[in-house]
């Protein structure tokens, strides 16, 4: 029986946490959820950077794990990128859908290279910035599930939902416009936790 689950939290501000009063975002109140129901010991990393793109990721994904994972360990991966690929920068994305499929395709071979257990949930909306933000969001987070289909990765869908949660529109219009308070990451962690991360977490390899 492996022992040593590892699993490491990789995307941008909305990963991080960022807004929240308790410091705990939607990861920490996955991993509080968790608790002793994981069939192993639990190690977690929040990789969340703030402003961060799939192509940002993408560069610097790998010396991170590289630097916490361990052979023989159950090493795992949570990503989510395009809340920041789809917000509108001169005229267009920041990143255009194509290349934040590339992307995370290449992250996804990479962690089937190296063994990874994935997990991807899907772009948090930035609710500041209106219809101009969300319908390519929305757009793009089919993709990625497409792919994720394709993959046989699974996919938590939270961008509709979380579009249309009183919650965590009034939480991140009372703050900075996109991230919300606890309530809104309370909402998140619901979504993760009833979207496929107890089945994530009970795979672990024995």
């Amino acid at each position: 029986m492996i022992e040593d689950l590892r699993i490491c939290f990789i995307g941008d501000s909305f990963t991080q946490g960022v807004g929240d009063p308790e410091y705990r975002g939607w990861v920490g109140r996955v991993l509080q959820e968790t608790g002793r129901a994981a069939p192993a010991e639990l190690t977690a990393f929040n990789l969340g950077v703030r402003r961060n793109t799939s192509s940002d990721v993408l560069r610097r994904i790998w010396p991170e794990l590289d630097a916490r994972t361990l052979p023989g360990a159950d090493n795992r991966l949570v990503v989510s990128v395009g809340s920041n690929d789809a917000t509108p920068q001169d005229g267009g994305p920041r990143v255009a859908p194509a290349r934040c499929l590339a992307d995370l395709t290449a992250i996804l071979d990479g962690a089937r290279e190296r063994g990874l257990g994935v997990l991807v949930v899907g772009p948090p909306p930035v609710t500041c910035w209106g219809r101009d933000h969300l319908e390519p969001l929305l757009d793009l987070a089919g993709r990625i599930a497409g792919l994720c289909s394709e993959r046989g990765v699974p996919f938590v869908d939270v961008t509709a939902a979380l579009a249309a949660d009183r919650v965590w529109a009034a939480e991140a219009a009372a703050g900075d416009g996109a991230h919300p308070g606890a309530g809104g990451y309370r909402v998140l962690a619901d979504l993760v936790l009833s979207g496929g991360w107890r089945d994530f977490v009970r795979g672990a390899r024995a």
